[in-house]
């Protein structure tokens, strides 16, 4: 059972109420993507990150990235069909996820708001469960076919 003052909860019956066949992995503090894998025992590329992204006033995205890549932003342009996009605020990004930075994830978003997703995210994943040192550990076609993701390349190799 979830504590109900855990921001995971609401990602946890999200993900149930997909019907996402999923394993919740919790472990203390990390510092960094590479920490983040060996915790949770995977490579890095397979922890998926979950950026919001600013189209216009009011309209946003979620874009899942592999943990080893970053958005390529004209790609990602060019596939919304748009000259302009920016990263919120990290207020902002609380308002429309309920969900700090560090801890965002579509599961359980305030907002249901469309998924972008990049063509790497495949295989087993691992993504943001909603708080600090939780994930959930699933299936990546099954979470996109859930969240009617659009699939395309928007990533390059991270720094």
């Amino acid at each position: 059972m979830t504590d109900p003052t855990d921001q995971s909860a609401r990602a946890i019956a999200a993900a149930e109420s997909l019907g996402l066949a999923f394993t919740v992995t919790r472990h203390g503090p990390v510092r960094s993507l590479e920490e983040a894998a060996a915790v949770r025992g995977i490579a890095p590329r397979q922890i998926v990150k979950t950026m919001v992204v600013r189209v216009a006033d009011g309209d946003h995205r979620f874009v899942l990235v592999p943990g080893d890549r970053e958005i390529a932003w004209p790609r990602l342009r060019a596939l919304l069909g748009v000259n302009r996009l920016s990263m919120p605020s990290a207020e902002v990004a609380r308002e429309v996820t309920g969900y700090v930075r560090g801890t965002i994830t579509p599961l359980g978003a305030l907002a249901a708001l469309p998924v972008v997703a990049d063509e790497r995210v495949t295989g087993e994943i691992s993504i943001g469960g909603g708080a600090h040192g939780v994930a959930l550990a699933m299936d990546a076609s099954a979470l996109l076919a859930a969240l009617g993701a659009q699939v395309a390349d928007v990533t390059d190799l991270a720094d």
